[in-house]
């Protein structure tokens, strides 16, 4: 309204100055001039309003990141300078001869013997495996010495579970301190359960036929208990992803070093 007020005027204005030569096309052509001038300044308001926004918010950001460095970088060392306090390293005799100094030593040199013989109790002359479940590899020691690294496959983490939802799964891999219960050659995998869900199968009885399958653990396997073996796999190409049922899976080569160099009762630690 306020717009076409000010056309309206700005039209008459002209209308008024020359009398006799606005026809009615020249005043439709006044008018659009008008009006096209008008719009051209509205729109530079609108561009400044814009501006003014942005500047606004640009401000806005910048205070706030200021703020944050001022409280948590500039804020304690006015406090530290303030306090008078600084870390200062130094060889001085009489300190040492504190009795307060000495109590302090005595207990390091205490926690550095407990982890010193914790650390030993875990890696013990007898060989073991280090199993890393986040980076999919393993690490094979013998007298505290590494002998072998490599790629291994954990489990998925996924979960699996009946029509009826009566039972579910989760694939993943057990973390802790293990140790090998038992060690088999040509290994015959005997189909659990969720092997015939996965598959859309019913469920046979327990000791059908139809659980045991051939070649698909490899030549080897190692059990560590509740189920969960260090076996081979016929899907080398997934090796170092998490994609297993929850056993350890390795290449040939590695399976076949491992199987040689640990025994039963060594220790298997998964993390």
């Amino acid at each position: 309204m306020g717009n076409d007020k000010i056309i309206n005027e700005g039209l008459q204005s002209e209308v008024e100055k020359n009398p006799g030569e606005i026809g009615p096309g020249k005043s439709f052509k006044v008018l659009q001039e008008i009006n096209s001038f008008w719009l051209k300044i509205l729109a530079t308001k609108n561009l400044i309003r814009i501006f003014r926004t942005l500047l606004r918010i640009t401000a806005t950001i910048i205070i706030t990141l200021s703020l944050i460095i001022f409280v948590l970088y500039i804020v304690p060392v006015l406090q530290e300078i303030a306090s008078g306090h600084k870390t200062q390293i130094t060889n001085d005799q009489k300190l040492k001869e504190t009795a307060e100094y000495k109590k302090q030593i005595n207990l390091l040199a205490k926690d550095i013997q407990r982890l010193s013989r914790k650390y030993n109790a875990y890696t013990s002359g007898q060989s073991y495996i280090v199993i890393n479940t986040t980076d999919n590899r393993f690490f094979l020691y013998r007298n505290k010495k590494l002998i072998r690294e490599g790629f291994c496959s954990s489990g998925s983490y996924t979960m699996l579970q009946t029509a009826n939802s009566n039972k579910q799964w989760i694939f993943k891999t057990p973390k802790g301190k293990y140790w090998i219960h038992g060690k088999t050659t040509n290994p015959v995998w005997k189909k659990p359960d969720w092997a015939f869900v996965e598959e859309g199968l019913p469920i046979p009885p327990k000791d059908d036929f139809s659980r045991w399958e051939y070649g698909v653990l490899g030549d080897y396997a190692l059990a560590i208990g509740d189920g969960y073996l260090i076996h081979g796999t016929i899907y080398k190409r997934f090796l170092g992803m998490p994609v297993t049922h929850g056993c350890v899976r390795l290449n040939d080569e590695d399976l076949e070093v491992i199987f040689n160099t640990l025994s039963i009762g060594s220790k298997v630690y998964i993390f």
